[in-house]
């Protein structure tokens, strides 16, 4: 038969009978006994088998579920080595005998009678206890390891490396501040501290030619991830995405602080004062196109979207009214039509103009073009950074050449560099990729007529879910005192470079302890 052999280890810490060599060279054997063509071998290195996202494992089995498949039977050393997973086992086995291949352990021959089923059931049990419990013991270890504060993950953080320190015979790991990494850090959030936004810093930083965490351009992204973290406070946490649900462990001071908590908590502040903000659930379910957008200026809570007779009246009013009754607050009701009408007015009569949506679209372009700035900026500094790299290799050819060194002493340096220059080259061509898809021309006046058209359309007959989400485009907040409305735009209107208003609301008034229209 037609043959394809499995291999995988856990870690290089099996046993010998386990390992890939091993287990392949016991595969061979059993396959030429039995007169079967090797045609595939598919081997996993360091890879689980309590998952089946192995990469050799789901080829062979792409491979199994193909028509004109290339192999017939598959061999595996143990059952383990196939999934220690009951489910996976189940799943895949059950899929490869639909696809009319056999499995079969060579150390492990089962049949398909009863017998042979319960098992291989048994079988199956134990593995996956195995490595369930193994999965514990592991785990429990490196949270022991985690909270008496050594670092447990691959890569250190930016301004940090990693030494290997001696406890009780064992090689574990601690972080060490790295000194020019480590005032680029201070520097970061100093600039934060100071005013300055992340794609500033990330300009300057990339103009400066410093390379990133990766060894490429800096990204606003890489510095928000960097900026929480908390190990530049001096605290490690561990664990925050554990797949057996355990609480994160956190050990303060237990590397060297590269800023301040009191530094590092300012950040976080001024961060959190700069982010979108998270609207409510309930208010994109809501029916009333402006609520989480219009708030009471006398109390400071939102307006929310009520009924009064059977749904006949619609209403925005005051939290607090609605929570304490007559009397906690002097705001009025507002009719939900009247003033959904005219803040809809205000956005076609301020926004929804040709010459307001160009001179908004210069201003996007204008965006554009500075990204397109910071693509250029970021190839630049890789271009410097990949000259410096083929120097060091020419240097090293050199080296060779001379006969000072032979080339076993120096491969790993030079796969090391050469590794360095395929992901700084396969980075510039990603943003020249990024670049080309850039558009930087302003569109005409009867392109933006044209939009503007559509756009009005939208507004008018568009879904509840569409008007929402224009309205909350343009419009950041809506401030009712009294018989007066404050509109707040997201950005300043052009051309009077608008950005509040007010506006009279008059859609319902005190009369005798009563409301009217």
């Amino acid at each position: 038969m037609r043959t394809a052999l499995y291999a995988r280890v856990s870690s290089d810490k099996q046993d010998v009978d386990l390992s890939i060599s091993a287990q392949l060279k016991a595969l061979r054997a059993y396959a030429a006994r039995n007169g079967h063509i090797v045609v595939k071998e598919f081997v996993d290195q360091a890879e689980s088998g309590r998952t089946a996202y192995r990469p050799q494992f789901r080829e062979m089995i792409s491979l199994a579920k193909r028509a004109e498949k290339p192999f017939e039977l598959v061999l595996v050393y143990k059952y383990s080595r196939f999934a220690r997973s009951r489910e996976d086992f189940i799943v895949y086995k059950a899929l490869l005998k639909k696809s009319k291949v056999q499995l079969i352990s060579i150390t492990e021959p089962l049949d398909d009678r009863a017998m042979g089923r319960l098992m291989q059931a048994i079988i199956e049990c134990i593995d996956e206890f195995y490595s369930e419990n193994l999965g514990e013991e592991v785990t429990r270890g490196m949270r022991e390891s985690a909270s008496r504060g050594f670092y447990l993950s691959c890569n250190p953080p930016y301004g940090y490396r990693k030494v290997r320190v001696n406890d009780s015979g064992k090689q574990r790991t601690k972080l060490e501040v790295n000194e020019f990494q480590s005032r680029v850090v201070a520097s970061i959030f100093n600039q934060v501290i100071n005013g300055k936004g992340l794609i500033e810093i990330t300009r300057d930083l990339n103009s400066r030619g410093i390379a990133g965490p990766k060894g490429k351009g800096w990204s606003k992204t890489s510095l928000h991830k960097m900026l929480g973290n908390e190990v530049y406070a001096g605290d490690i946490v561990w664990g925050r995405n554990s797949k057996r649900g355990l609480p994160p462990i956190k050990v303060e001071n237990a590397c060297a602080a590269i800023v301040s908590r009191e530094t590092f908590r300012q950040a976080q502040s001024l961060l959190e004062q700069r982010s979108f903000r998270r609207i409510h659930p309930r208010r994109t379910s809501s029916q009333y196109i402006l609520n989480g957008l219009v708030h009471c200026e006398q109390c400071g809570k939102a307006l929310i979207g009520t009924e009064a007779k059977g749904g006949k009246l619609s209403y925005y009013v005051c939290g607090t009214l609605i929570r304490k009754g007559a009397g906690s607050c002097p705001s009025r009701y507002y009719n939900a039509a009247k003033l959904e009408n005219l803040v809809i007015n205000k956005i076609r009569e301020h926004i929804l103009t040709p010459e307001n949506m160009k001179e908004l679209a210069e201003l996007i372009c204008e965006e554009f073009n500075n990204s397109f700035k910071e693509y250029r900026t970021e190839i630049d500094s890789i271009d410097q950074q990949l000259m410096v790299i083929t120097r060091r290799l020419d240097r090293l050819y050199d080296v060779i050449e001379t006969g000072n060194l032979s080339i076993e002493d120096i491969s790993p340096r030079v796969r090391e560099l050469r590794e360095r220059h395929e992901k700084l080259q396969a980075r510039k061509e990603e943003l020249h990729l990024l670049m080309d898809e850039q558009t930087t021309d302003p569109p005409t006046q009867e392109e933006m007529t044209e939009c503007v058209a559509d756009l009005r359309k939208s507004l008018e007959r568009g879904s509840l879910a569409e008007k929402k989400a224009f309205i909350r485009s343009f419009v950041k907040d809506i401030r009712m005192n009294g018989e007066e409305g404050k509109l707040t735009y997201t950005v300043p209107m052009p051309p009077q470079g608008l950005q509040d208003e007010t506006e009279s609301v008059l859609a319902i008034v005190h009369h005798g302890g009563r409301y009217r229209i």
